[in-house]
């Protein structure tokens, strides 16, 4: 008999973030988790405690060989999935890492050798991330500089930096987009094979926003329960 396949979804929930946002998320994210057969995991301990809470999400570079898991899946804890979507993995070959969207590196952060050589110039949307356990290294913690030679490399963009974000703020994202590039992990993301394999234009069963107050979150995640038709 064939092993089942093993999928492990994991978020992060430090010092019991926002549970007026997690009240509302959490319930569909446990629900995608049984839809595709997968475990549920919350990080709530910290093993970085000299970094942003963020950053923890950077323990499934173990977690994920402890769990034994053939698939990785990060969602933020504020990300509000749809029951219909669709379960990723069988669209993905076990040598590509997958986010929903992808921005360019150079708008946010300082290029090095690293992505330089690489070419490809992929800044992280990581809020929803998958990877194989062949790929855990997309989640490998920063080893070769401080926290604070990082922040150096990182500038909000004008945008952000009116909404009140610092550089300390999107350290996952330039450490994970630096792996990609490090790395040489294959690329692609979640709206690309949602339109090319399944024909949809976007990625409409997946809801986030970021740099934003738990409150307003709240408002926008309830209105889009209601756009979807899934109040009460």
């Amino acid at each position: 008999m064939a092993r089942k396949v093993k999928k492990t979804i994991y978020t992060v929930s430090i010092d019991n973030y926002a549970p007026e946002v997690t009240k509302l998320t959490f319930p569909f994210i446990k629900a995608y988790a049984h839809k595709i057969g997968a475990d549920f995991h919350v990080i709530n301990e910290r093993k970085f405690p000299d970094l942003p809470g963020r950053y923890e999400k950077f323990q499934i570079y173990e977690l994920g060989k402890l769990h034994e898991n053939d698939w990785n899946i990060y969602l933020d804890s504020d990300a509000l999935v749809h029951p219909d979507m669709l379960d990723m993995t069988t669209y993905l070959p076990k040598d590509v890492v997958m986010h929903n969207g992808k921005d360019i590196i150079g708008n946010r952060y300082r290029e090095d050798i690293y992505t330089m050589r690489d070419g490809r110039h992929i800044s992280s949307c990581n809020w929803f991330t998958i990877a194989s356990d062949w790929c855990l290294d997309i989640w490998h913690p920063l080893d070769d500089m401080t926290p604070e030679e990082a922040y150096a490399n990182i500038f909000p963009t004008a945008g952000e930096t009116i909404q009140g974000v610092k550089s300390p703020d999107l350290i996952d994202d330039y450490v994970m987009s630096r792996n990609i590039a490090r790395y040489g992990l294959k690329f692609t993301t979640a709206v690309e094979i949602l339109r090319e394999r399944c024909g949809y234009e976007t990625n409409f069963m997946m809801h986030h926003l970021y740099a934003i107050s738990a409150a307003e979150k709240v408002v926008r995640l309830t209105d889009c329960l209601k756009g979807w038709g899934l109040t009460g």
